[in-house]
């Protein structure tokens, strides 16, 4: 009972965070879809194509049942799934992104969550593992990047939220208080803190 209450709950997040992170694209132009956004380069359309890509290597090649996908060999990883190229359609990575939804949950209805699976890019002892296991680091790896695209997209153009439905109009004014709120805040702390020795 507990199992299938588990089983269910953590794929029913994985399935939110997915459209989650699909949604950050919406009404974006390719080169701000695209575009580095921060130091390291992270753009959303990578993240997407990040994601799909660890999707179909933990819920495929863990449990022996490979992608349909094509997909470099783990041990050649060189970055290239952190970023589109200018040949990759903004099309091409959402549906690669779909369809390795249909073959991570098909992977996820048919086993249990004890099925024993195997990482060999994870260092010993913890290469042997099971479903549960995966779909707990799969689900984090998920929310933690629908997380940087939340922060990325706030920056591009002030666009909040999980779920289209909850998104709010933006009221900069109310924005630019609270943001001088917490600067004024900051600055005070700064201000009164002991100086940080050397």
């Amino acid at each position: 009972m507990i199992d299938d209450f588990a089983k269910s709950n953590l794929h029913g997040r994985l399935r939110r965070d997915r459209k989650a992170l699909l949604w950050k694209l919406d009404g974006l132009s390719e080169y701000d879809a695209r575009r580095p956004l921060t130091a390291t380069g992270t753009n959303l359309l990578g993240l997407v194509k990040h994601v799909a890509t660890v999707e179909a290597r933990y819920f495929g090649e863990v449990f022996d049942r490979p992608s349909p996908e094509p997909l470099t060999r783990w041990q050649d990883y060189d970055g290239s799934d952190l970023w589109a190229t200018e040949d990759e359609t903004r099309d091409q990575i959402i549906g690669f992104y779909r369809r390795t939804w249909e073959h991570s949950d098909a992977t996820i209805n048919e086993l249990s969550l004890d099925a024993p699976g195997h990482v060999p890019w994870w260092p010993e002892p913890y290469p042997n593992t099971n479903l549960f296991a995966i779909m707990v680091h799969v689900l984090g790896e998920s929310n933690r990047h629908a997380g940087h695209a939340d922060i990325l997209r706030e920056g591009l153009d002030g666009r909040t939220g999980m779920r289209p439905e909850h998104e709010q109009q933006i009221d900069h004014e109310a924005r630019a208080a609270y943001c001088a709120k917490i600067e004024q805040a900051a600055g005070s702390a700064a201000e009164s803190a002991a100086p940080i020795k050397a």
